[in-house]
C-alpha cells in the first residue's frame, strides 16, 4: 500500500515539474555597461581653413616669334636671354620683290593721285564756263563729272592697294610686341624662313615677360567654391628654400576641367628682382572659407574602412554608424556631410570595434 502511495505521489511531482513556466531570456541589444566613452557634440558652422596645393609659374606673356611673309633673314640683333624693350627691333628679313612691289604700288598710286587732279580741274572750269548761257552743255558738264568720280575711286582703290604693300613691307622688320627676355633663338642671318618654314627649334624667337609672373594652381572641386574673400595667399618654391613669398587671387576660369574635376586658379606675382622663373614648382597656402552646410566633429570621430567613412553616433542610448564625407580640416576638427543634425553626440576616439546598436549608458 505505502509503495503504491509513493509511486503516485513521484509521478504528480514529476507531471507538476514538466508543466511549470521556463524561465524567459532577456532579447535586449548587447550593452557595454562597463566602458566610458568620451562624447562630443556636433555643431552646425563652416569651418575655416588652410589648404596646401602644387602650381607652377608662369610668364605672365609668352609669346614665339614666326615671320609674317616669306625671306631671307638679313640680321638677329638678339640673343638668348637678351633684354628687349616693346618696340624694339629683334630681327630684318631681306626680300627683294616685296620691295619692288611697293615701290610699283606707291608709283600707280601717286600716278593716279595725278589723273584725279586733272579730273577735277577739268570739271571746275567746265563748271565755271558753264555759268555763262550757252557756252557749255549740260551733257558735257556731265560727263566731267562722271570722269572725276571714276578717276577718284581708281585713286583710292590704289592707295588701298599701296597701304596693303606698306604693311608688308614693315613685316620684313620683326619688332618685340613688349618687355621681356629672349629665352628661346633658333634663327641664324642667311636662313630662308617664312610662315610655313619649320625651324629645328621651333619658332624663329620666344619672348616671355619675366618681370610678372602668373602663378597657376588648380583647385579641386570641393574647394573651388570656398576661396576665401581675402583671397591672399602665401607660397614657396624649393629653389629658393626658407623664403616665403606673398600675393593674391587675380582671376579664376570659372568653369572645371573636365579631366581633372578643378578650377584653375591665377595669382599675380611681382618678380622686379627676377629671384622667380617660369617653370619653377611651388607650393602655394590657400585660405578657404567652409561650407555652410556643413557639420563639425573632432577629428578622431571619424572612422575610415575599406568600404566607407563613418561616425558612431549615441541616440537613445545606443550606437549609430553615421556614414559622412569629410569637407575641411583645421587642427584636431573636421567637417562632414552626412544624417547628422546638431547637438547630436558621437564618441571621440571611434573605432570599427564599436559594433552598431551597443547600449551606452
Amino acid at each position: 500500500m505505502y509503495k503504491y502511495l509513493f509511486t503516485i505521489g513521484l509521478l504528480a511531482a514529476l507531471f507538476t515539474a514538466c508543466h511549470e513556466k521556463a524561465p524567459q531570456k532577456k532579447v535586449a541589444g548587447k550593452s557595454d555597461k562597463g566602458r566610458k566613452y568620451e562624447l562630443a557634440t556636433v555643431v552646425h558652422e563652416p569651418l575655416s581653413s588652410d589648404i596646401q596645393l602644387p602650381a607652377v609659374l608662369e610668364a605672365y606673356q609668352r609669346v614665339s616669334i614666326y615671320p609674317r611673309v616669306n625671306g631671307f633673314v638679313k640680321t638677329v640683333t638678339v640673343d638668348r636671354g637678351s633684354v628687349v624693350r616693346k618696340g624694339e627691333v629683334l630681327i630684318t628679313l631681306d626680300a627683294p620683290e616685296i620691295v619692288q612691289q611697293y615701290f610699283a604700288a606707291q608709283s600707280r598710286y601717286l600716278q593716279a593721285r595725278a589723273v584725279l587732279a586733272a579730273s577735277k580741274d577739268n570739271y571746275e572750269r567746265t563748271l565755271a564756263v558753264s555759268e555763262t548761257p550757252g557756252t557749255i552743255s549740260a551733257h558735257d558738264i556731265e560727263v566731267a563729272n562722271a570722269r572725276m568720280t571714276a578717276d577718284s575711286a581708281i585713286m583710292n582703290s590704289e592707295l588701298a592697294n599701296f597701304r596693303a604693300l606698306e604693311a608688308t613691307r614693315n613685316y620684313l622688320t620683326v619688332t618685340a610686341p613688349f618687355d621681356g627676355v629672349i629665352t628661346e633663338r633658333n634663327v641664324h642671318p642667311g636662313a630662308l624662313v617664312g610662315p610655313g618654314t619649320k625651324l629645328d627649334g621651333g619658332a624663329m624667337l620666344m619672348l616671355e615677360q619675366e618681370d610678372r609672373l602668373r602663378l597657376v594652381v588648380q583647385v579641386p572641386e570641393v574647394y573651388s567654391a570656398q576661396l576665401s574673400a581675402a583671397r591672399q595667399v602665401s607660397f614657396h618654391v624649393n629653389a629658393l628654400p626658407g623664403k616665403v613669398f606673398a600675393g593674391a587671387i587675380s582671376r579664376q576660369a570659372g568653369s572645371l576641367n573636365d579631366r581633372y574635376r578643378s578650377e584653375a586658379v591665377e595669382v599675380d606675382v611681382q618678380n622686379i628682382q627676377h629671384q622667380l622663373k617660369p617653370g619653377m614648382y611651388a607650393e602655394i597656402t590657400i585660405p578657404v572659407t567652409g561650407s555652410v552646410q556643413a557639420m563639425v566633429v573632432p577629428g578622431s570621430a571619424i572612422v575610415t574602412s575599406t568600404e566607407k567613412k563613418y561616425v558612431v553616433a549615441i541616440r537613445e542610448g545606443y550606437t549609430h554608424w553615421i556614414d559622412v564625407q569629410e569637407g575641411n580640416h583645421h587642427s584636431d576638427s573636421s567637417e562632414v556631410f552626412g544624417s547628422l543634425m546638431p547637438g547630436d553626440k558621437v564618441i571621440v576616439h571611434a573605432n570599427d570595434e564599436i559594433k552598431e546598436g551597443i547600449r551606452i549608458d
